[in-house]
């Protein structure tokens, strides 16, 4: 089967044109210390300067006011947004935002588009995805314990959530929640849309994290934890129809984990550049870092490791726009738990090479190193991807009593398999 990641030139000169304009428009942001508003007047300018680029929420269908690119463009896309923190969000496709936005279109009724759809696609809202727990394992969502139970026209909702991404500075949570317990677990949760304003959703706070030990409470970015008592809401808020949400977060979480492991690149050959600039600067016992052996293998590791994540990162898109997701599904799975530890080794070297600057918060490694300790952990631990790896190659193999390269047992058949032959040929001896 071939395999094709190319695009158009013209599509080059995007992706050119968003090179530049992120170093020279963005990397810039990342030095202020800027409050929202003050930061909203900044970027407002760059987002409008992105539009007129065609190149705002790319990721949505162009009837949702997006470009509908592939995967291999996202991805070629992200690969490049991933150096900043701040580029996704000017460029309309951040995190939880854009996933929302895509899941709501799948299953969203005219009036949820007009009401949280369309509002959000223009800024004018934002949203948080409200699934793990801390009572249960983030990794295995078949043990939520969430419920929604229907109350008439009202879902009456009870639980405890955490890690809510933008919880505490959204205006309206999309929650997966238990609506049958009587049915097999991926049959039995529901995305269910609840304003934040709602009487019983408490906000408890923001939690604080590796990435962000001084939180502040409300802060966008922040990761929050929720109890939900007696939460009513409508029942015209489910999305889809009552059982769809493993269905839903797996058309959610497919496209996600590519955009995350390409962004993890971007972020990767932001810490190589550094990496490399300081092995030709930097002059210790004799020579400079660069012709030590050490650091010529962390060079040449590094890029290796890169390529070979971007190769299998891009090549899980293009199955998933050939094929879709669910065909893709062994692909993704790989491509999450490389990419975060190619990203975490990269960034790794480069704070070794920099001693005490890259330790230090006069570089962005620091803060790029906590930010990818998580990377490891969401949208599934490393090692649940690897179960689904594993199992589905193994479902291409048998069991053999005796191992099939076996060479005496395999020595017996070939002898029965040319009998004939070795027969003729010790005759004639």
């Amino acid at each position: 089967m071939a395999w094709d990641f190319s695009t158009e030139p013209e599509f080059e000169q995007k992706l050119e044109w968003m090179r530049t304009f992120v170093r020279d428009e963005i990397y810039p942001l990342e030095t202020l210390d800027l409050d929202e508003a003050t930061f909203r007047r900044l970027t407002d300018p760059l987002r409008e300067e992105v539009k007129k680029q065609g190149l705002w929420a790319a990721h949505l269908d162009p009837e949702l006011g997006g470009q509908g690119f592939g995967q291999v463009k996202l991805g070629l896309m992200h690969e490049i947004l991933g150096s900043s923190i701040f580029a996704p969000t000017i460029f309309g496709n951040q995190a939880p935002d854009s996933g929302n936005a895509e899941l709501i279109a799948i299953g969203a009724t005219d009036e949820q588009k007009q009401q949280w759809l369309w509002p959000l696609l223009e800024g004018k809202l934002r949203s948080a995805f409200s699934m793990t727990e801390p009572e249960t394992a983030g990794s295995d969502p078949t043990l939520l314990k969430t419920r929604a139970v229907r109350d008439g026209d009202e879902w009456v909702i009870n639980g405890h959530k955490w890690f809510t991404s933008n919880g505490s500075s959204a205006d309206f949570l999309v929650l997966m929640a238990i609506t049958n317990p009587d049915v097999h677990p991926y049959q039995g949760a529901s995305m269910i849309i609840v304003p934040v304003d709602t009487p019983g959703v408490d906000i408890v706070r923001d939690v604080p994290t590796m990435a962000e030990p001084d939180t502040e409470f409300g802060r966008y970015g922040n990761h929050s934890e929720i109890y939900y008592r007696d939460v009513r809401v409508p029942y015209e808020n489910l999305i889809g129809n009552e059982g769809d949400g493993f269905v839903l977060a797996q058309k959610r979480l497919g496209p996600g984990r590519i955009h995350h492991c390409m962004r993890w690149l971007g972020q990767s050959k932001r810490a190589f550049d550094m990496l490399c600039e300081r092995a030709l600067s930097r002059y210790a016992f004799g020579s400079t870092l660069a012709e030590k052996q050490t650091v010529q293998n962390w060079i040449a590791d590094s890029a290796a490791e890169m390529q070979a994540a971007r190769l299998l990162t891009l090549h899980a898109a293009w199955k998933m726009d050939q094929e879709g997701s669910s065909k893709a599904r062994v692909e993704i799975a790989m491509i999450k738990y490389f990419g975060a530890t190619v990203l975490y080794n990269v960034i790794d070297r480069a704070i070794q090479i920099h001693g005490a600057l890259g330790y230090s918060t006069d570089l962005p490694l620091e803060a790029m190193y906590r930010h990818a300790r998580a990377a490891r952990l969401y949208d599934g631990a490393d090692e649940v991807h690897k179960v689904t790896v594993a199992r589905q190659i193994l479902k291409s193999y048998e069991p053999h009593d005796m191992p099939s390269e076996h060479i005496p047992t395999r020595r017996e058949a070939a002898k029965q398999k040319f009998a004939a032959m070795l027969d003729q040929a010790t005759a004639n001896a």
